[in-house]
């Protein structure tokens, strides 16, 4: 009977499949509705003197003509500033997820209460109720607890030894999940700079092409050049700095987590020690 709880690393296998699914998913969806965007919104006719998006200037004070005329990057650069959107909210829910119903200081309080009181059953029912992946490692923690408590073939060294595995194992099953697509935002951080400044680049070379034709510059063509250079410039750099604050809440709210864990877990091996001395 000790061995039923065996299927849940093929549960979690399968859970990382799914998310790996949906990772690949995202990432082309994301690149498509930022080609249409750039192509039918950006490059609607009526945003354009002459209703001609190819050749014609965008209209005074239009931005999404604007946008269009800077050029192939900014479809990357909008497929990219999806991405960080769409990831930022899977990560949102997940982690709220994991977190449980209701808040975690309180949780792991009420946890710590009913250890002083030696009412394990109560702990392991607020697990239940709280749900999470927080809950789950508890929950695993606790269960070992009465496991030991009723093996008299366990010293209390071993018994803690026992303890202190069951949570770890829990929690290297849970946790990881939490930080999965994060490295897709951390990645994001560098591609939507690094694509900026490609645009930035190519933008450059339009605007000293006008130049360097012979008589007066084309002025227009200098000006789509710079205007290019800008505009992916501000796109990559406003991409990168969501992906940065992103990147930082999560891993904040995910360090919070394990720390909730660490003092629960720490709260129910010093409970068992002090109380089978």
């Amino acid at each position: 009977m000790a061995n039923a709880p065996k299927p849940t690393p093929a549960k979690k296998e399968s859970s990382s499949k799914g998310s790996n699914v949906f990772a690949s998913l995202a990432i082309i969806i994301c690149f498509i509705i930022g080609a249409l965007v750039w192509k039918f919104v950006m490059g609607d006719p009526a945003n354009f003197e002459g209703g001609d998006p190819e050749n014609g200037q965008p209209l005074p004070g239009n931005y999404f003509g604007m946008v269009y005329k800077a050029g192939y990057v900014v479809p990357v650069l909008l497929g990219l500033l999806l991405m960080v959107i769409v990831f930022s909210f899977e990560r949102f829910f997940v982690i709220n997820r994991a977190s449980g119903k209701g808040n975690v200081d309180a949780f792991v309080t009420r946890i710590q209460g009913y250890l002083s009181a030696g009412n394990i059953d109560a702990a392991i029912s607020e697990c239940d109720k709280q749900k999470g992946s927080v809950a789950n490692v508890i929950k695993s923690g606790l269960l070992k607890y009465k496991e030991a408590s009723v093996d008299s073939t366990l010293d209390t060294e071993h018994s803690v030894v026992a303890i202190q595995k069951e949570i770890e194992e829990a929690t290297a099953l849970e946790m990881p999940m939490l930080e999965k697509n994060l490295t897709v935002i951390a990645t994001l951080v560098s591609i939507g700079t690094l694509t900026g400044l490609l645009g930035t680049v190519t933008g450059m070379i339009k605007a000293f092409a006008a130049l360097a034709t012979g008589g007066a510059p084309d002025q227009a063509e200098l000006a789509n050049g710079i205007s290019e250079a800008l505009i992916n410039t501000a796109t990559g750099i406003f991409t990168s700095t969501i992906a940065i604050v992103m990147y930082n809440v999560f891993t904040s709210k995910i360090d919070k987590l394990t720390y909730s864990i660490d003092e629960a877990g720490f709260s129910i091996v010093q409970t068992y020690a002090s109380k089978h001395k």
